[in-house]
């Protein structure tokens, strides 16, 4: 019961709290993604999660703009940052000079959008992004490296079934622009990046709504129905016979990508072309990605991203395309978690509980330090308990090893070590170098 000059303790819907075994498993997912983003030579950068709303807005409209979390600070208008791209764009612009191209960038960090809460999804989430920004120009090559850093992630993160599907919104595009429905492209791809979630019958009604001709419905149904391995379904979309040059050049763009999939080893039973993704947002203008977990596709995609056109267009003159990748981590983790997929066993970080059975507390704590010098994350027991307590202590939070050290070890040199999972002892040196050997 709460008492009257009491607040009773709640966190804000759609804000994720962890208990600690959670947090642990959170972490070094998040460390997984960031130490392969370094493995591919991917700078870190840090943005403000703050930023004056008429940096951060430049480009925002519709609903982006509804769910923007906005104040006001003394004469300042200010928002807090709902994606990593938006802070790029700005941080690009503003530092061209002093960057280098391509910039490889890494950033993981929060963000904030104030949407309807529902289950799975936050109103502050953690975003694993990578980008490669050119200067002018950008390889086509760039576009195939990002799905093997996703197979590497996904592979470090204990997965094997998993398929990262590509597509190529030239492709698409050439494709309503041939139809006579260029004006309406931006609408039809949003209507057929939803054929996962509602239905061939739901998208060919939606595309009825759009005043988009039967025989136009029949072509783009036909089209993104395309079948066969990822070669094959590149052959049929060459014999289609549509003569386009947007078109063409996304099927070109395409090939090419494939082909250096493999190059950067990542196998066909985890990649495939796809001619239904074609990501929502419309400022994707190349090769686009979605990443499904094969036997949880509830889950939707784990990785997402594509190439465009032009990254700081609201900031700069100077043309900057780029390719990127995005894990949302909050949900990512929230699903997995939720389907027992992984499991937050860990308890705690330290390898070595030292349990000290003496006043003077000298001799332990210069122990536990020297074990930290030599890389064993080390803690001590510094309240006045019995024994057992101490030991149920560790036991709760599964610390792996525990050292005792009384008057007799000091005065011999000698300690046992115990093992807390099978029970076994060992007596070694008093050392910190003789202990390290040993946990």
């Amino acid at each position: 019961m709460i008492k009257m000059n009491q607040t009773e303790p709640r966190t804000l819907a759609g804000f994720m709290e962890l208990l600690p075994n959670e947090q642990i498993l959170f972490e070094q997912m998040k460390q997984t993604i960031e130490n392969t983003y370094q493995k591919f030579g991917f700078l870190p950068l840090d943005t403000p999660i703050i930023e004056l709303s008429e940096v951060l807005l430049a480009k925002a409209g519709g609903e982006t703009e509804k769910q923007i979390y906005r104040f006001n600070k003394g004469e300042t208008d200010l928002s807090l940052r709902f994606d990593l791209t938006v802070p790029l764009s700005k941080y690009v612009a503003k530092n061209y000079g002093n960057l280098s191209f391509p910039f490889r960038r890494y950033q993981v960090g929060k963000v904030y959008r104030g949407e309807r809460t529902q289950k799975g999804r936050f109103r502050e989430f953690y975003q694993c992004d990578i980008d490669v920004i050119g200067d002018g120009e950008l390889d086509i090559i760039n576009d195939a490296e990002l799905p093997s850093i996703i197979y590497t992630i996904f592979k470090e993160l204990g997965f094997d079934n998993f398929t990262i599907c590509i597509n190529n919104r030239k492709i698409l595009n050439g494709l309503f622009e041939s139809l006579g429905q260029k004006e309406n492209s931006v609408e039809i791809l949003r209507v057929i990046d939803k054929i996962d979630k509602i239905g061939k019958e739901a998208v060919i009604e939606e595309l009825t709504k759009l005043k988009v001709e039967k025989t136009e419905i029949e072509t783009i149904m036909n089209f993104i129905a395309i079948d066969g391995t990822s070669d094959e379904k590149i052959e049929k979309l060459e014999n289609l016979g549509i003569e386009n040059e947007v078109y063409a050049k996304g099927v070109e763009e395409l090939k090419q990508v494939v082909k250096n999939i493999r190059l950067f080893g990542v196998p066909d039973n985890n990649f495939k072309v796809d001619l239904t993704i074609a990501r929502g947002l419309d400022y994707y203008t190349g090769t686009v990605y979605e990443t499904f977990l094969n036997d949880y596709r509830e889950v939707g995609s784990v990785c997402s991203g594509g190439r465009y056109e032009n990254l700081a267009e609201y900031y700069t003159d100077k043309k900057l395309p780029g390719v990127g990748i995005s894990i949302g981590l909050t949900r990512l983790f929230y699903k997995l978690n939720e389907l027992n997929l992984i499991k937050a066993e860990q308890k705690s970080v330290s390898q070595v509980l030292i349990i000290p059975m003496l006043e003077d507390l000298e001799q332990p704590i210069k122990l536990a330090t020297e074990l930290r010098k030599l890389g064993v994350n080390t803690e001590v027991y510094l309240n006045d308990k019995k024994l057992k307590a101490k030991f149920k202590y560790a036991d709760k939070l599964k610390i792996p090893y525990v050292v005792v050290i009384g008057e007799n070890e000091i005065a011999t040199n000698m300690a046992n070590i115990k093992n807390m999972e099978t029970g076994e002892e060992k007596k070694v040196k008093l050392e910190a170098s003789e202990i390290c050997k040993n946990v």
